[in-house]
């Protein structure tokens, strides 16, 4: 395993995942499409098992495809004193930046991806507030402080049960180890998901995930969309910092509360 591989495994599963991600939310708000209207509960279920897909396609790198999971696994493996992300790839500045960089690339692509293939009902959709809407989160009640609560809640849930089911076990010398996720463990992520956001996504369309966000809305800024209106980059903090504070924290109980 290479730092490049690593990189593109990370890439493709983020770009995987907003493409499939974001691919629902459109089909759900956006005129014309044969999906509009039809709620919630199916862009919860369209998230999860763009999840599912995601993980799948990012094993390689130990399919983290979200900054949070990745400094989950930073505070969980320097507590147990693990060195390594995956074998062969050493926990240090430059191999977190590469995790960073594929994850944030990756999700700009399938953003792009997303819009391309939805390109005539961004068109015809005459509301800004849903076009931005399809590529980043907003809160339904603007409280900084409390939308970010919101996500570090969300993201505590999501990092911690990943390691809870085992996705990172213990190996001989009782240190952390990444294990490959497989179909079944692919599923399970996408399932604690969809519970999430079911549960959690209420208040701020639950991103859970910094590069989620924030690479689809840096894509909403510069792409030719019509009628698009701002990117509203007075929130765009929020779900950056609230998944990685949850995700830190949801690493380190995992140390102290799982055995």
């Amino acid at each position: 395993m290479s730092l490049g591989q690593v990189f593109l495994s990370e890439a493709v599963g983020s770009m995987l995942l907003l493409l499939l991600g974001g691919g629902v939310v459109a089909n759900t708000l956006l005129k014309g499409s044969k999906g509009q209207g039809t709620g919630w509960l199916l862009i919860n279920w369209g998230w999860g098992l763009a999840v599912f897909v995601g993980v799948l396609a990012s094993g390689a790198s130990g399919a983290h495809i979200n900054p949070a999971v990745t400094v989950g696994i930073i505070a969980r493996n320097m507590i147990l004193g693990n060195p390594d992300f995956v074998p062969g790839i050493a926990i240090g500045v430059v191999s977190t930046l590469v995790y960073f960089a594929g994850q944030l690339v990756g999700a700009m692509i399938g953003a792009g991806l997303m819009w391309l293939a939805y390109k005539q009902h961004f068109d015809a959709e005459e509301n800004p507030a849903f076009k931005l809407g399809v590529f980043s989160t907003g809160p339904e009640i603007r409280n900084y402080g409390w939308n970010m609560v919101t996500e570090i809640i969300g993201t505590f849930v999501l990092v911690f049960t990943i390691f809870a089911a085992g996705v990172f076990t213990l190996g001989a010398d009782g240190k952390g180890v990444a294990v490959n996720l497989g179909w079944l463990g692919a599923l399970g992520v996408g399932l604690l998901v969809v519970s999430i956001g079911a549960s959690l996504g209420g208040p701020t369309g639950y991103a859970i995930n910094p590069t989620r966000d924030l690479g689809p809305r840096i894509m909403h800024a510069i792409l030719p969309i019509k009628g698009k209106g701002g990117s509203d980059w007075g929130y765009a903090w929020v779900p950056i910092a609230g998944p990685l504070i949850g995700g830190v924290l949801g690493g380190i109980a995992s140390t102290f509360l799982l055995v």
